[in-house]
């Protein structure tokens, strides 16, 4: 990855309210992350990706036995509602195409899949969002302009 490509990462974490970003590519990974008022920057060369990518997800479920309360509070009602549609990526969530224009979607509205249910805004660019199941959507989760973490449920599809 190129300098002037690894400094404009770094200033859209900077004047974001993301707290952590983390891109692979084919010439490595790099992590960004903003800690208390400054930004650092971690480049890893290509192999190095492989075995980091496996411990993230062993490490978000160590830490829920920690803090069983607030784990299991978010968690409950989405599991048995029906299948959550879940952020490909990190960045700001929008329910419409527009600030004036109409939501993609609202509750109980059904939905097909692969048609567009939101937009997600990762530096600079809209991401239409599609619905991976067909169904009804019985649940809109997370709040117009809010920012997404990757894999954070977004609506949940009955």
């Amino acid at each position: 990855m190129d300098l002037r490509k690894l400094k404009t990462l770094i200033d859209l974490v900077s004047d974001s309210n993301v707290s952590e970003l983390e891109i692979t590519e084919a010439e490595g990974k790099v992590r960004i992350v903003k800690g208390g008022g400054a930004v650092q920057g971690y480049a890893m060369p290509a192999p190095m990706a492989a075995p980091m990518v496996a411990p993230a997800p062993v490490a978000a479920p160590a830490a829920a036995p920690a803090a069983p309360a607030a784990a299991a509070a978010p968690a409950a009602p989405a599991a048995p509602s029906g299948h959550a549609v879940k952020a490909p990526m990190v960045g700001t969530f929008y329910r419409a195409a527009s600030p004036g224009a109409k939501s993609f979607v609202e509750v109980g509205q059904a939905v097909k899949q692969g048609e567009t249910i939101c937009i997600i805004e990762a530096m600079k660019i809209l991401n239409e969002i599609e619905a991976d199941k067909a169904g009804t959507i019985t649940q809109i989760l997370c709040e117009n302009g809010q920012a997404v973490e990757y894999g954070q449920p977004l609506f949940i599809i009955e």
